[in-house]
Parts: structure tokens; sequence; C-alpha cells
């Protein structure tokens, strides 16, 4: 499967990943089948936003509500590594449910994408996914 995302959303993502550093930053997506077409920042609520992420509540709540109330729909989720590299980490599998959701990950100017299923090829909860930049 590929995936297709502007390279100004890709650069956004990034930009928000390096202000946050040495922070994990996290956020939503959206967009519709074969395409993210928009991000949203959310707080990272983690004990320890160091080395872990957990997307506000609220943020996810809401995004949720404005879906199902027509808006757009939410198809994964976006973090960092700031002192790693773009591949998810075992943590990242220990807290990813299977439920298909895309999971794209940026660490030093690389971002990849992942999907979350039940028996994933790395960590047994995430496939690769192709991210496909266009201008």
């Amino acid at each position: 499967m590929t995936v297709r995302i502007s390279r100004s959303l890709i650069d956004e993502i990034d930009a928000a990943a390096a202000a946050a550093a040495p922070h994990e930053a996290c956020g939503l997506l959206f967009g519709r089948g074969d395409a993210i077409t928009a991000w949203k920042p959310a707080e990272n609520v983690a004990v320890t936003p160091e080395t872990h992420f957990e997307i506000d509540p609220a943020a996810l709540f809401a995004a949720i509500r404005a879906e199902r109330a027509g808006g757009p729909p939410l198809i994964g989720y976006w973090h960092s590594h700031p002192n790693g590299d773009a591949a998810p980490s075992p943590t990242d599998a220990a807290m990813a449910a299977p439920d298909g959701k895309l999971w794209v990950i940026v660490a030093r100017g690389a971002a990849t994408c992942w999907r979350a299923v039940a028996q994933g090829s790395r960590h047994g909860r995430f496939d690769p996914v192709a991210l496909t930049p266009f201008a």
C-alpha cells in the first residue's frame, strides 16, 4: 500500500517535531483512502514526554466527534522520535491498537508510515506503508 502526502505537510509536521525537541511531539492525521490531506498537533500528555507520547485525549475525542458530525476522517496519528529513527519502537507497538490506523513517525528529517494491525511484521503490530510525497 502507498499513502500520498504533500511535501508541505511533511515539512510542517517535521517543524512541529523539531520545535518540541527534546520531547516527543504528536498529533492527528486526516484524509481519505490513500491520502493524508491534513494534520493537527496535539499536546503530548505522557508522564515522560522525552521518551514517550500520549495524544491529549480531549484532542482525540474532539476529532472523533467532528468526524461523526461530517468533518474530516481521522485516519491516523503522528509522532516524533527526537533521539531515534523514524521506525516504530517496541513501546509504540505496545501502545497501538490493531485498528488499521496509520502512524507517521518523524525523526531527524525522515518520515515513515506504518499501519497498526493485529499481526504486523514490525514488533508484531505494524506493517510498513510507502509514504509518497508530492508537490
